[in-house]
């Protein structure tokens, strides 16, 4: 699995945003601010992720977005399939399955792939945004 830029700058946007919890909207300008990320990026990055049903936003002069849910309850691995789609090195989780099954010869090269892949996501499945913040030394 490869982080993108775009889903590591998720991933700072949303940390931001978990330390905020709970004092209301940050405008975008803090959050591209706070976690060092271009502001014109940022803006996709915000869209996708309140499309997503991890944010939401308010608009005007005091507008911002804010965590739809605590952080405890989104998962690294919602929003990385979210912005970077499956977390397989290539293919999905059910395209590797049906290939350690029909590929004969090289059944053991996707049986590894495969489990990585399940390594990988059960770790970033049980990863929370508030796991993050803790991991960073502060707590939302």
């Amino acid at each position: 699995m490869k982080l993108s830029k775009k889903g590591e700058y998720a991933l700072r946007a949303l940390m931001d945003l978990a330390f905020h919890y709970g004092n209301g909207v940050e405008p975008s300008q803090e959050i591209a601010e706070n976690g060092q990320i271009p502001k014109s990026f940022l803006e996709q990055i915000l869209i996708a992720l309140k499309n997503g049903g991890i944010l939401e936003s308010r608009r005007g002069p005091e507008g911002g977005y804010q965590l739809k849910r605590p952080p405890e309850e989104i998962t690294l691995g919602e929003v990385i399939r979210l912005i970077d789609s499956p977390l397989a090195p290539f293919h999905d989780a059910q395209r590797l399955r049906e290939l350690v099954k029909r590929e004969g010869r090289y059944r053991g090269l996707y049986s590894v792939i495969l489990d990585v892949r399940n390594a990988v996501a059960e770790i970033l499945d049980k990863t929370t945004l508030a796991d993050l913040c803790r991991r960073s030394g502060r707590s939302q």
